[in-house]
């Protein structure tokens, strides 16, 4: 099953820029030396800088399944294009077997694979997908520029069909108005235009903008980051008592089961080393900071590994609440204070009943 072999291939990580418009994989154009650049940034620290299993990394430290062998030929070139680029750019599904997503046979479910649809560009994605393909000794077939060309036609079309439709229900309106005009003369009184005689045109220039919206989103999404420029605004995290135990259960529940966070982040001894721990969370981390991180990682640093996942707001916070719960003591200074603390209260409830003992042998003997 398609859906079963996606699964396992994930394309997953991320290691150090390396140099652009070189011979790599057997191709040699500006497209491909791109694709090894965003690939050694993104990728390789999971799938090895070769491709090949156990060379990246994190691949050892990641929870099952581990990444595939990219170099196998046999299995990776039953892989359309597509099939690569949908991997690569998708929305994240909740595997959860209790409360998760709908996953479909062609779904792709993997939570520690990340999508780059919300941090790449859609030409930088194809990039990427070419350089895979050079690591089996494949070559994409996909047609980057003449994608361009069509979404480029798609663009005009639907800015003539806004221009038509406008027209169309400006001349409709004007002829409603003028009708409303001859009625109120004849009427000796106002009569407004019958709003019902044009809501056809009105309709379908509605529809037209937002076909010209999608077409010019897409447009810029093939050549621009999506993220890019976009500022996030401070979250509102006050959370009712009542409501916090179930908050933080549904924050771990989508840190681990839909957007992988442990993949990259370890929590103990579990889980990736590409990102800092996160044991310490609560200690070290503002939760209006994370918030905002996790819901554009580029924003606040340009050159981040970890990729915007599309995160809603609700999930977003979710996460943040659970996070900043996460206040294990690591280091040795932590477990000594906290050592300290200890025998400090202990100690003081210890005089606390001597004390009192005294109290009352004295009240006692009166």
């Amino acid at each position: 099953m398609k859906a079963a072999r996606l699964y396992a291939m994930g394309l997953v990580g991320a290691v150090a820029w390396v140099g652009a418009l070189i011979v790599v994989a057997g191709c040699t154009s500006e497209q491909g030396g791109k694709g090894h650049e965003l690939y050694g940034h993104y990728c390789s620290h999971c799938h090895g800088e070769s491709g090949k299993q156990n060379e990246g990394f994190n691949w050892s430290s990641m929870p099952d399944p581990k990444p595939k062998d990219l170099t196998n030929k046999s299995e990776m070139s039953t892989f359309k294009d597509e099939d690569i680029f949908n991997t690569i750019s998708r929305d994240m599904k909740d595997t959860s077997e209790v409360g998760g997503d709908e996953i479909g046979d062609d779904d792709f479910a993997v939570p520690t694979m990340p999508t780059f649809k919300y941090t790449l560009s859609e030409e930088e994605i194809w990039a990427i997908v070419g350089y895979v393909r050079g690591l089996h000794g494949g070559k994409m077939e996909f047609k980057v520029e003449e994608r361009k060309k069509q979404l480029e036609t798609a663009l005009q079309t639907a800015k003539t069909n806004l221009e038509q439709a406008t027209k169309a229900y400006e001349a409709a309106e004007k002829q409603a108005s003028e009708e409303a005009e001859k009625k109120s003369e004849a009427l000796k009184k106002d009569v407004e235009p019958d709003e019902s005689s044009y809501a056809n045109e009105l309709a379908a220039m509605v529809k037209a903008k937002k076909e010209l919206d999608a077409a010019q989103v897409t447009m810029t999404n093939m050549v621009t980051r999506p993220g890019k420029g976009t500022s996030v605004p401070r979250p509102d995290l006050t959370i009712k008592p009542d409501k916090l135990a179930k908050t933080v259960a549904l924050g771990q529940r989508l840190y681990e089961n839909k957007y992988g966070c442990n993949g990259c982040h370890s929590i103990g001894p579990d889980g990736g080393k590409v990102g800092p721990p996160l044991d310490r969370a609560g200690f070290r981390l503002n939760g209006t900071w994370v918030y905002r991180w996790l819901i554009n990682p580029q924003a606040m640093n340009a050159e981040t590994r970890m990729p915007a996942l599309g995160l809603s707001d609700a999930d977003a916070k979710a996460v943040t609440i659970y996070l900043t719960t996460l206040k294990s003591m690591e280091t040795e200074e932590d477990v000594q204070k906290a050592a300290a603390a200890a025998a400090a209260e202990k100690a003081a409830a210890v005089k606390a009943a001597a004390e009192k003992a005294k109290e009352e042998k004295a009240k006692a003997k009166k």
